[in-house]
């Protein structure tokens, strides 16, 4: 059973990528990169919009930025920032119990989360340090004009299809049938689980309706063998290997009583990424056993299943990533609860 629920909470992080990079290759096409080249000239508008994405509940703002930087599009300041502004699936959580202090909580990540993309690309101003060996450029041909509503050539290309095309219309007609069927995405329609459905039929449309040489050359070439089943196994491996920890080591014999051991735990356990351990600081302020300098240094460390797809695009930039969002959770935790105490 284990396994089983590992292995699907992996294909939806997967699939939920794939759409998100199919989505994103789309635009640029259809756009002929035009509003690649405005987001890149604004290093501001990219950590608005990186953070804006992190406050949104749940892991998906997270991995929309992720697909956006293995495109190069935005910068590792704005990766940052929409690490530290994620609370992952506990905002909700955190929204159900106090939604006042959540909505202070999201406030102050919002903007920690902007001041500290700002500082970071100002001390790594060569964007080579960090994405010199993503490969994942977006393709702009010239020559190319998408025609996507050709009606005789729609019609011609579902009685010629390519094994491409058949490929994704399966991956996303078995995906979609699954949350449908409630197989994947629990039996409850969420907001999470509607994104899925919409983003599915989505996918079939743009899969249906663009021409060959899109399929081929910017989704099969350039996202599903370069980075697809990496993705997939980095996330199920990471997945696994939380869910064995969790069930063998009770982390809650780790707390101590003194609150800076507590603050230190809870920015060490948000390294790990999965949501399960920064609810056990949730749970525990809920109940009036933490500071509120704790749960912040919990929320800033952790970023739920959002830094996953990132282990596929680069351990390295993973590995910095992490390292910064520990010290800044740390530097904010130790100066609010200074400032504040207990």
């Amino acid at each position: 059973m284990l396994i089983i629920g590992v292995l699907k909470h992996a294909i939806m992080i997967t699939s939920f990528v794939l759409m998100m990079m199919l989505f994103i290759e789309y635009i640029n096409v259809q756009t002929r990169g035009e509003w690649q080249k405005s987001l890149k000239k604004s290093y501001l508008g990219q950590y608005v919009l990186a953070a804006s994405l992190g406050v949104l509940p749940g892991c998906l703002g997270a991995f929309s930025v992720v697909s956006l930087y293995s495109h190069r599009m935005v910068s590792f300041g704005a990766l940052v920032a929409v690490m530290i502004a994620t609370s992952g699936d506990e905002a909700f959580v955190m929204f159900s119990m106090f939604p006042e202090t959540a909505l202070w909580i999201n406030f102050i990540l919002f903007f920690i989360a902007i001041f500290s993309a700002f500082v970071i690309d100002s001390l790594f101003k060569n964007a080579d340090f960090f994405q010199k060996n993503l490969s994942h450029e977006f393709e702009i041909h010239k020559e190319e004009s998408c025609r996507c509503f050709s009606k005789k050539e729609i019609f011609r290309q579902l009685r010629e299809m390519t094994f491409t095309r058949a490929l994704l219309l399966g991956i996303f007609t078995l995906f979609l049938l699954a949350i449908v069927s409630s197989v994947l995405g629990g039996d409850l329609w969420n907001w999470k689980k509607i994104t899925f459905t919409l983003g599915s039929l989505i996918s079939l449309f743009i899969i249906v309706t663009v021409p060959n040489h899109f399929l081929e050359e910017h989704i099969y070439q350039h996202v599903i063998k370069k980075h697809l089943l990496r993705v997939f196994l980095w996330t199920f491996g990471a997945l696994l290997l939380v869910h064995v920890i969790e069930n063998y080591l009770d982390i809650t014999q780790w707390l101590q009583e003194n609150t800076s051991t507590l603050l230190v735990i809870a920015t060490a356990l948000g390294i790990i990424p999965e949501s399960g351990p920064h609810m056990i600081f949730v749970t525990m302020y809920a109940q009036g056993l933490v500071p509120f300098a704790v749960l912040l240094a919990s929320s800033i460390s952790q970023d739920g299943h959002g830094s996953l797809p990132l282990l596929a695009v680069s351990t390295k930039v993973f590995i910095w990533l992490k390292i910064i969002n520990v010290f800044v959770a740390l530097v904010v935790g130790f100066t609010v609860l200074s400032l504040f105490g207990n």
